[in-house]
């Protein structure tokens, strides 16, 4: 019986709805399975994060390693799914070089998450660095710009751009988590007709082990963060898949789409490191000037804040599937529209003082 239930799964299509319920169940089941067993290794390795600076939006001391919970739920998964099927040759080598370069990203963040006060930015800069040159050893970068070491150059940027916006948008329960997901099923969608299966099948693995996650982010009694652990691989995951498919054959405009489908946590990036200059300070450093807290200081709840930016990423990630249908007129519209938008709620944003 299991031999051929085996044999049936191995016979599916590589975009078979069952495969891919098969790597979204086992990948939520995972994580939701590990994450109180990291939150009780946690506590008894004292890998907690507590409130001693000002720029902590926490007033409980709180364990991390929900993001080991992640990634291991998103790795088992795609292992169980290779088991399962025949992936091509082209997708195995990529999925290797995604998995070692997370695997990277989340030493880094686990050691991050248990020395006092963190690493330096530099060393943490540098090992994203190593990690983004390990899939650019595995041919997973940014193909339409030229000459070959611009892009090479543009891909290092982008990875450990991405990477570190999932951390900075880390500052609230579910906000990262959360925008992971829609990201993921972003990346899905759009990704699904094309031959870079790995791209798929990354995504809904990385959205389900998301949600496993999530319960506990929002727990009073249970409560867990995924820490660096987790937000640097979730960013590092999903820029590795952002250079992983041509998005569209329509326009050349559709090759920005990841903008799109990233601009939350792009979009607080800058606007952090723009505000944090105006004042003097290094953008480097940690400070209260993310558009969540602004939001949460005009008075609206948290609840309300990820309402809102769960709402925002959604409409982003139709939009960024709207331009790789769009002709060229219209995909440039669209971005305009965005910049636009962006300008004018940063413009409000930075009216709004913080402590």
């Amino acid at each position: 019986m299991l031999i051929n239930t085996v044999n049936s799964m191995q016979s599916l299509n590589l975009n078979s709805p069952s495969l891919y319920f098969l790597t979204l169940s086992t990948a939520f089941l995972i994580s939701w399975g590990l994450t109180p067993l990291m939150r009780n290794i946690a506590l008894k390795l004292n890998i907690i994060d507590h409130p001693h600076s000002d720029v902590k939006t926490h007033r409980l001391s709180t364990p991390y390693l929900g993001g080991m919970a992640i990634w291991i739920g998103w790795a088992i998964s795609l292992f169980v799914v290779r088991y399962f099927t025949h992936f091509p040759t082209g997708t195995l080598h990529s999925l290797r070089g995604v998995l070692a370069g997370s695997f990277i990203i989340l030493i880094l963040g686990l050691i991050d998450d248990m020395v006092p006060r963190g690493l330096g930015f530099k060393k943490k800069f540098l090992v994203q660095v190593l990690a983004a040159v390990v899939i650019l050893l595995f041919d997973i970068q940014i193909h339409f710009v030229n000459p070959p070491f611009i892009a090479i150059a543009f891909t290092i940027v982008w990875i450990v751009g991405i990477t570190n916006a999932f951390n900075i948008i880390d500052i609230m329960d579910g906000l990262s988590g959360g925008i992971a997901i829609i990201a993921s099923i972003a990346f899905l969608v759009i990704a699904l007709p094309s031959e870079m299966i790995y791209v798929n099948f990354c995504a809904v693995a990385l959205a389900g082990a998301c949600s496993g996650f999530l319960p506990f982010n929002f727990s009073k009694t249970k409560k867990i963060f995924m820490g660096d652990t987790g937000s640097l691989s979730i960013g590092f995951i999903l820029a590795a898949i952002s250079v992983g498919t041509s998005y569209t054959k329509e326009n050349y405009i559709g090759l920005f789409a990841p903008l799109l489908i990233l601009a939350i946590p792009l979009y607080d990036t800058l606007l952090v490191m723009i505000l944090r200059l105006k004042k003097g300070q290094s953008p480097f450093l940690g400070s209260k000037d993310h558009f969540a807290l602004r939001l949460e200081k005009m008075g609206l709840n948290r609840t309300q804040i990820l309402m809102v930016s769960y709402a925002a990423g959604i409409i982003l990630a139709i939009a960024a599937y709207c331009v790789t249908w769009f002709d060229t007129a219209p995909a440039i519209i669209v971005f305009v529209f965005t910049g636009l938008s962006a300008l004018l709620i940063g413009y409000w944003l930075n009216k709004v003082k913080i402590d």
